[in-house]
């Protein structure tokens, strides 16, 4: 899955198995779904050879559940569960980011959630939390963004960008051809 995300980064395609299998995405939409098993985001898409499925993880750290996303055009037209806060990623001009550190805390200084870089595959966090205000401290490349009094509600996505100036992101490793 990782290489899969690191290569469709780096070459803006859709995603490995459908660029390796020269399918296009058709309309009609993506559609996604909670796995069975609660243990991923599994993402269905219509192609002209029938319907191709793939998945992303889905973490979880005592109730709250959180996942990523946002790679290629297909993931980042696909309508997820609603998970009321979905954080965006970008830097330097870049219209995204990955691999960025998050420590999510209630408004009284209580962290919530820590996210690992390592989980951060894509430009987009979704996060299942319940009603209340947070704060959100996010690191790329060592330098740090907070963002405070985020109202998050039930039944309500809120969407909050997380900017830095300069793209300090790590570098990708190089792939084999």
């Amino acid at each position: 899955m990782f290489e899969r995300r690191v290569i469709a980064v780096m070459s803006g395609m859709v995603g490995l198995s459908l660029w390796l299998a020269g399918v296009e995405p058709v309309a009609g939409g993506v559609t996604t779904r909670v796995a069975p098993g609660g243990d991923a985001i599994e993402l269905e898409i219509p192609t002209d050879i029938g319907t191709q499925k793939e998945t992303l993880p889905l973490y979880h750290s005592g109730k709250i559940h959180y996942f990523s996303a946002g790679i290629g055009q297909v993931e980042r037209e696909a309508a997820y569960p609603p998970f009321p806060l979905k954080l965006v990623f970008t830097a330097g001009g870049k219209p995204f980011v990955t691999g960025v550190e998050v420590v999510l805390r209630q408004s009284k200084g209580a962290t919530v959630l820590t996210v690992p870089r390592e989980q951060v595959t894509g430009p987009w966090l979704f996060i299942d939390v319940p009603d209340g205000t947070y704060e959100v401290a996010a690191t790329l490349g060592g330098q740090i963004q907070q963002v405070k009094g985020i109202h998050v509600r039930r039944g309500h996505v809120t969407t909050q960008h997380v900017r830095w100036v300069e793209d300090r992101s790590p570098v990708l490793p190089a792939q084999a051809e």
